[in-house]
């Protein structure tokens, strides 16, 4: 029996990739750099499956291809708005995703934005290392306490939802969210958490806001200028979501002129490439997209991918598929 043929278009965990090579005729990107849509192009002629990333840049022209050879798209990762979903369901072809398992890390992650951002922990660090540290005293980089605190959750998802744990049942904090449908009254529960219908409710009641909605046309700058405003002038806004969420000039602005506390950010429009004026703000943490970035997690997410693959060639429906 003839295997299907595959493309990996990044490099994935070894233990993966060892199972891809097992159980299909698959082609791994040894160069470990983003395809471009030429090269998807290519790709879609030749492979039975597509295996890319969310940093993989999947739009209309680099699917624009007659009679591809792709029958599925298998993304690695949670958000799939990097894949043009109208081009793709022209051309029927099936697009899973890898959601649930990356949860726990993610929200993990957004938890370490919200402390180092708080506590001014990335300012600590670059002090230290600069030999800048001349000991402790009373005055010397004060922050603001978590426990306690209201935090907004923008998007009550998996990640979102976990994030509220950790929040609620490990600081104290109070749980307000805004998401896009009707949230479960025992999910609410769980944290004690408080629906309000829009960003425009949320943002004025919390100490921190933290965005876990998906990226894509529909939510580009959804925070933005206006909605800056809104917030207080103490809080801290967390992005693990999309870099594409957050007007990065906005937010620039907001943190040079000190109109809100801070910011931590794993995510960035247009990245790997950082806004200039972003490295020029000491009120804000960077990190390089990490939010899933534990062997247990992105190895769970191959894993996921190799389900979502052996259901299709099986003749069965994904059970992640979203297109």
């Amino acid at each position: 029996m003839v295997k299907p043929s595959v493309l990996v278009t990044r490099r994935w965990p070894q233990a993966v990739e060892a199972q891809l090579a097992r159980d299909y005729d698959v082609t791994f990107n040894t160069g470990d750099r983003p395809l471009g849509p030429s090269d998807f192009r290519d790709a879609l002629g030749r492979f039975d499956a597509v295996l890319p990333t969310v940093t993989d840049r999947i739009g209309a022209d680099a699917l624009d291809v007659a009679r591809p050879q792709t029958r599925i798209i298998g993304n690695y990762g949670v958000g799939y708005s990097h894949i043009c979903a109208s081009t793709a369901r022209d051309l029927g072809m099936t697009v899973t995703n890898t959601p649930d398992v990356l949860s726990e890390c993610t929200a993990d992650i957004a938890m370490t934005l919200m402390l180092m951002v708080a506590r001014r922990a990335g300012e600590g660090e670059r002090e230290l290392r600069d030999g800048g540290w001349t000991g402790w005293r009373p005055t010397h980089l004060i922050g603001t306490k978590v426990s306690g605190k209201t935090l907004g959750i923008i998007g009550y998802g998996r990640i979102g939802q976990e994030l509220a744990k950790r929040a609620h049942h490990g600081f104290g904090m109070n749980i307000i969210v805004q998401n896009r449908s009707t949230v479960a009254p025992e999910v609410l529960a769980a944290c004690n958490a408080t629906p309000v219908d829009t960003v425009e409710d949320l943002l004025p009641q919390c100490d921190f806001v933290s965005l876990h909605c998906p990226g894509g046309a529909a939510n580009r700058h959804l925070i933005n200028a206006r909605r800056l405003d809104l917030m207080k002038p103490d809080a801290f806004l967390i992005n693990t979501a999309r870099g594409e969420v957050i007007d990065e000039f906005a937010l620039t602005q907001a943190l040079m002129f000190d109109t809100i506390g801070g910011a931590g950010l794993d995510v960035f429009d247009g990245e790997p490439r950082i806004a200039p004026d972003l490295m020029q703000c000491e009120n804000l943490v960077m990190l390089p997209h990490l939010g899933s970035a534990t062997k247990e997690a992105r190895e769970a997410m191959g894993f996921r991918v190799l389900d979502n693959l052996a259901d299709f060639f099986a003749g069965r429906d994904p059970r992640d598929r979203v297109i």
